[in-house]
Formats: C-alpha cells, structure tokens, sequence
C-alpha cells in the first residue's frame, strides 16, 4: 500500500526550491508551467522579477529560481550587465538599494564633491553630484569620492635648531582644495597627509637657514618661501595650497626670558627718549615765556596775578579787618595799579 504525504506552501509572492520545482516539470510539465514562473539567467545577465508591479528580487547571472503564480502577476526584466555598466533610472528607481548588494556599486555624490569610477583598477569617468550606481557583475567598481571644499591643515610644532644654534618649534596652518581629482588619486593614497610631511621638509629647511633674529623680524618673507617651496612638492598631487604660514613660534624659557628683558629695556628707553623731549620742549617753551616777559611789563603782571589766581583758588576764606593803616581799598590798588597808560 502506497503512503501520500502532503506538504503545505506559501503561495502568495511564494518561491519553491528549484529541485522541486525541475522534479514537478519533469513529471508533470503542463502543471508545472501552470503554477510556476521559472527565471534562468546566462552569463553577464541580471534579472529583476516584480510582483503586481513591485520589484521583488534581483537575480545574478546563473541562477535558477521558481516562482508560485497564485494571485500575483509576475513579471521578468531581465538586462546584460555586460553591455550596460551603469545602472539606468528607470531600473535604480525599482530596485531597493538601501541594503549592500554585491552586484550593485553605488554612491551619493554631494554637491560640494566629485567622484571617480573605476573598473578592474582602470579609471573609467568621473561623475558629479547626485546618485549613482554600476552593475558589478563579471567585474569589479569602484566608486571613489572625493571633497572639493578648501580644507584647514594643522601642522603641530616641530622642534628644528635655528642656524644659530636656537632650538624652537614651530606650528603651521595650511588652506588646500582639489583642482585634479585624478592625479590626487593616482599620485597618493592620502593626500592630506603627503601635504603634511611636505610642509614638515619645508619649514625645517626654513629655518635651519635663518638666524633666530631673521625668522621673528621677517616672517612674510619666510611665509612667501614656505609657499613657494610646498608648491614646487605638491605641483603632481593635484592640488593647491591657497595660503600657507607660521602660526607660532615657540621658544625655550630661557631664550623668552632673554627677548622680554630685550623688549622691556626698548620700552624703557624709548619713553625716557620721550620723556627728556617732553622737558627739552617744556623748557624753551619756559625760556621764551620769561624772554617775553622780560621785555613786557604788563604781560609779566598778568602772570603774577595769573599765579595769585591760582594760589587764591586753593584758600578757602579770605578775611580782611578795617583798622589802622591804608585799608581795603589800598590793598586792592596795591595788588594791581596802572602808572600813567600802563598797568604794573
């Protein structure tokens, strides 16, 4: 006696194992063909199989895999990923890409960056903003991004001996943008950093050329050389160094405290130079007042009186008493009487 057994399926938007499936057409070809989609890629082929509309899977070439009919209407596209690298619109609009695919590379390029494509290592173009996607199928892509904005370079302080002798370390701040994405690529696996070690070659040549003296007194020029000198290194990367300068120089205590007692004892001089001036001038203005004087009686009254004015302002009462003698207003004409036209 023969034993059934019976096994239940999803049927809806359901898939069967292919060996099931290639069993069932073997025995019953029509029933098969009835119930089931059945999708064969080829070589360099990709299929995308859609349910009522919805794309559902993305098959890679050489697969084989059935699909129940049920209630749905399925359709299959099926595209050479061969002749086509990049994925058009209307297929990048179907498929859901937010999950990795090892047949998909993609990528969103930012209105501030540029993006270079390349296939099995050979550069193949370069794209701009928006989104992107290529069919990794029998090769290799990949998709690399680069940033186009002007970018701020720290170089930290680098302790260097001057050509005197003088140990000091210096910082650096750098500006640097893209202008050949290419060559960038080509010409250095870190460019930020390739800057960074040129820079470093730079100002230890700098300074080991210069006197302590030089490199506080004239550091525009040593700035123009620095920029000079990473231009030359970075000219084949790819890049520009829009400015390029000093930030700090940072010296031993020792030396510090040597240049601050330099400065103060400047200050020092300068205003005793000032300050001598200020009583030079003081003093002929005071000689030619007493010249003046001297050959104005009058005006040498006024300022008699001008210093009585002074000196009365300082008194807080004054008290006269009527007694003997030539009175008030006898003290007032002494303090200041006219002989003839003239006062004295």
């Amino acid at each position: 006696m023969r034993r059934l057994t019976t096994e239940t399926f999803k049927v809806v938007r359901g898939e069967l194992g292919w060996d099931r499936y290639a069993t069932i057409a073997s025995v019953a070809p029509k029933a098969a063909a009835d119930n089931f989609v059945a999708v064969q890629t080829q070589a360099s082929e990709v299929a995308i199989v859609s349910f009522d509309g919805q794309p559902t899977h993305l098959m890679a070439p050489w697969q084989t895999r059935a699909f129940w009919k049920g209630v749905s209407k399925i359709e299959v596209e099926r595209i050479d990923a061969k002749a086509s690298l990049r994925i058009d619109k209307a297929h990048l609009a179907r498929l859901d890409l937010a999950k990795a695919n090892p047949m998909v590379s993609q990528a969103i390029v930012e209105a501030h960056e540029t993006a270079l494509v390349f296939v099995d290592g050979a550069f193949v173009e370069r794209v701009g903003a928006g989104r992107h996607a290529f069919w990794n199928v029998d090769r290799t892509v990949k998709v690399q991004k680069l940033d186009l904005r002007p970018q701020a370079l720290e170089i930290t302080a680098q302790e260097i001996l001057t050509k005197d002798r003088v140990s000091v370390r210096v910082t650096l701040t750098a500006f640097w943008k893209i202008v050949d994405p290419q060559k960038v690529v080509d010409g250095s696996t870190d460019v930020a950093q390739t800057l960074y070690k040129v820079a470093q070659f730079a100002i230890r040549e700098a300074v080991a050329a210069r006197t302590l003296d030089d490199i506080l007194a004239a550091r525009d020029r040593l700035d123009a050389e620095l920029r000079e000198s990473v231009a030359k290194r970075t000219s084949e990367l790819g890049v520009v160094v829009d400015e390029l300068g000093v930030k700090d120089v940072i010296l031993p205590g020792e030396i510090r405290e040597l240049i601050n007692k330099v400065v103060e004892a400047e200050r020092t001089a300068k205003a005793n130079l000032i300050r001598r001036q200020e009583e030079t001038a003081a003093t002929r203005s005071l000689a030619n007042t007493a010249k003046l004087m001297e050959d104005n009686k009058l005006l040498l009254r006024l300022k008699e009186l001008e210093s009585l004015e002074k000196l009365v302002e300082k008194v807080g009462r004054i008290d006269l008493h009527a007694g003997q003698g030539q009175g008030l207003e006898a003290i007032l004409k002494g303090l200041f009487r006219l002989e003839g036209d003239k006062a004295v």
